[in-house]
């Protein structure tokens, strides 16, 4: 029976250069469990890696045909984004273990839809300082830097991750990047290993 990893993160605590290593871990066998945006893609990103890249209508085609596990809209500077969960015919959860990246919200209904016996919470942590820090220098690599969407994400992240909502979502291990990001993965790492055998 496959498990569905689970890493989430306030924004600019590494979860993507965390995903994408343990990815590459073949020790771990984990396949990719990829969402869905209707943001803009970003420099670097590459549809059907670290998202599927739909427009809203595409979405909506996909709601009224059932496949959609949970869906999040976001107001943001740019207009509304909206990140959601699809059950696609390439999931095979009795067969193959997958990681994914996501939000507390979207962890707690994948979970539901799934079963918390299959649905594993990976928690990063990060100093706010150093959340600030890592935010500004990603953004000044992009064509055209959005500071202000910098800050809307910082403050809701802040509401989003509350300690309260990590408790009620049952995480109860985290794992820190503030300093040496190779420890962080191979803790990482270990606990995968360590829960694929239970």
């Amino acid at each position: 029976m496959g498990k569905l990893f689970y890493i989430m993160g306030k924004s600019s605590c590494g979860k993507d250069t965390i995903y994408e290593n343990l990815l590459s871990r073949k020790e771990l066998g984990l396949r990719p469990f990829i969402m869905y945006t209707t943001r803009p893609i970003r420099a670097k990103e590459k549809d059907g890696v670290q998202y599927h890249f739909v427009t809203e209508e595409m979405m909506k085609k996909m709601e009224a045909a059932g496949k959609i596990i949970e869906l999040r809209s976001y107001e943001t500077v740019n207009g509304v984004w909206y990140y959601f969960t699809a059950d696609g015919e390439s999931i095979d959860m009795e067969r193959y273990s997958y990681l994914a990246l996501g939000t507390l919200e979207s962890f707690q209904k994948v979970k539901r839809y799934y079963g918390s016996d299959k649905v594993i919470p990976v928690y990063i942590e990060v100093s706010d300082e150093k959340r600030l820090e890592r935010s500004m220098k990603r953004e000044r690599k992009q064509a055209e830097p959005n500071y202000e969407e910098v800050c809307r994400r910082f403050l809701a992240d802040q509401r989003d991750f509350s300690e309260e909502n990590i408790k009620n979502a049952g995480i109860r291990r985290r794992f820190a990047n503030d300093e040496d990001r190779q420890i962080c993965m191979d803790e990482i790492a270990s606990f995968i290993q360590e829960s694929l055998r239970k």
